[in-house]
């Protein structure tokens, strides 16, 4: 048999044909293109699939998976080790259909979103979960998402570090982003708005570190649909983590509190904005030791600032620098505590340099019944108040000094004494402070 020059070419293709792989996925400088594992934008079926396989796929070499703009239906996908998400901001949507998370991921690390926008579609979703749920995940990035409507938490972070950036997460039916047991995180420049219960909370288990850092956040309407009397409806919530700074956030309307920290020891509240609060704006509460609250404005809540439960611990701050002004004579939220106080203290701590403008009740608050312990009051303006310092001096009650400051257009004197919330003395400022041994009450101007 003669065999051609043709024929022994074409058999050699043939047989190469037959020996070589198959084809790899080709990536282009975005990274794998999702079509290629027959994702298909704008499909009316489910895709969860097919967004498994291409996922699982892109991760195996670490490349990132990229979707074209378009909407993909899908849920109950798990994000490996290694796996980057990222699509056409504002474009690229994935409508939650099905499972207990649009996306989770659990012990896994490197996992990177971005560019998404991640619809719930009001689906309820478990307590527990949230739309995007990640358990133990290390280098965490989600930046640059959309996370719309989730029907319970938009966002839910157990065990994780890394960081969440620049992602507006709008509508979510219970808390936008819940992060617990955090290794210090990063939760930065994000835009919060309509949350059901919470904005931003971070606690802890059992009262440890944290380290996470809450910064340059826009967070605006967070309710208190699950009602109760401050669990809920706090725009950033910090509960039983340690040294976590909160700084240069802006908040508007929260049914209760602007900044709450809950023991939370070593809290920095720094430099931010709040506005329209139905409740305490920032508060220290329940057995913390440290907390520095300084450079803040609140314009407009029922109080300004309180560092209190001396009785359970709550103990170690300084309010400094921070303006406070326009606050409400009663709660929204009912209750027996009174309203209309700029700051109230009780024990170790100092209040120096702030300006309090129009409190109905008192500018500041120094001590609650007998626990009161080491308060000094200096330098600060007070004007357009009830009354301008008041003072606890009940039996057993502690120390406090109040010099140095500056009192104007006070309606029921600059420093009275108090039995919780009755007054009981003239104005000291002018007489009779001498009956009370464990004040020193000097250098102040009232006009």
């Amino acid at each position: 048999m003669t065999i051609s020059r043709r024929s022994l070419l074409l058999g050699s293709l043939a047989g190469m044909a037959l020996a070589a792989p198959a084809k790899a996925a080709s990536m282009s400088a975005r990274g794998l293109d999702a079509t290629q594992f027959g994702l298909n934008p704008g499909a009316p079926d489910d895709q969860s699939a097919r967004l498994q396989r291409a996922i699982d796929e892109a991760a195996k070499t670490r490349a990132p998976l990229w979707l074209a703009p378009g909407v993909y239906r899908a849920g109950g996908v798990t994000l490996p080790a290694g796996a980057q998400l990222h699509g056409v901001r504002g474009a690229t949507r994935l409508v939650f259909t099905q499972g207990p998370s649009l996306l989770a991921a659990e012990h896994a690390e490197t996992i990177s979103l971005s560019g998404l926008t991640l619809d719930g579609g009001g689906i309820p979703l478990s307590e527990q979960r949230g739309l995007v749920y990640l358990l133990d995940a290390t280098k965490l990035r989600i930046r640059d998402c959309d996370i719309l409507r989730a029907g319970g938490n938009a966002l839910t972070l157990e065990q994780c570090d890394g960081a969440v950036a620049r992602c507006l997460i709008d509508g979510a039916a219970d808390t936008a982003l819940f992060a617990n047991d955090s290794r210090g995180l990063v939760i930065a420049a994000n835009a919060i708005r309509g949350s059901g219960n919470g904005g931003i909370r971070v606690w802890q288990s059992e009262k440890r570190r944290d380290g996470s850092i809450i910064a340059d956040n826009r967070i605006e309407e967070t309710a208190a649909r699950g009602g109760g009397t401050g669990q809920n409806g706090n725009a950033i919530n910090v509960y039983r983590a340690a040294n976590v700074i909160v700084r240069n956030n802006v908040i508007r309307k929260a049914a209760f509190s602007a900044i709450r920290g809950n023991a939370a020891s070593d809290m920095q509240v720094l430099g931010n904005n709040c506005a329209e609060l139905d409740e305490v704006a920032i508060y220290a509460e329940f057995d913390f030791e440290g907390a520095v609250i300084a450079d803040n404005v609140v314009d407009g809540a029922a109080l300004g600032v309180a560092v209190t439960n001396f009785n359970v611990g709550g103990r170690l701050a300084v309010v400094q620098g921070n303006i406070i002004r326009n606050l409400a004579a009663h709660r929204p939220q009912g209750g027996a505590d009174f309203a209309g106080v700029g700051i109230g203290v009780e024990a170790d701590t100092a209040v120096t340099g702030n300006m309090i403008e129009n409190a109905p009740f008192m500018g500041i608050s120094v001590g609650a019944g007998r626990y009161l312990r080491n308060v000094t009051v200096a330098g600060n303006v007070v004007r357009a108040v009830g009354i301008g310092v008041g003072v606890s001096v009940v039996d057993g009650a502690g120390g406090a000094a109040v010099t140095g400051n500056m009192f104007s257009a006070v309606k029921r004197g600059a420093i009275v004494g108090m039995e919780f919330s009755t007054p009981v003395t003239g104005d000291l400022a002018l007489a009779g402070a001498e009956r009370y041994p464990q004040l020193k009450i000097a250098g102040n101007q009232v006009s």
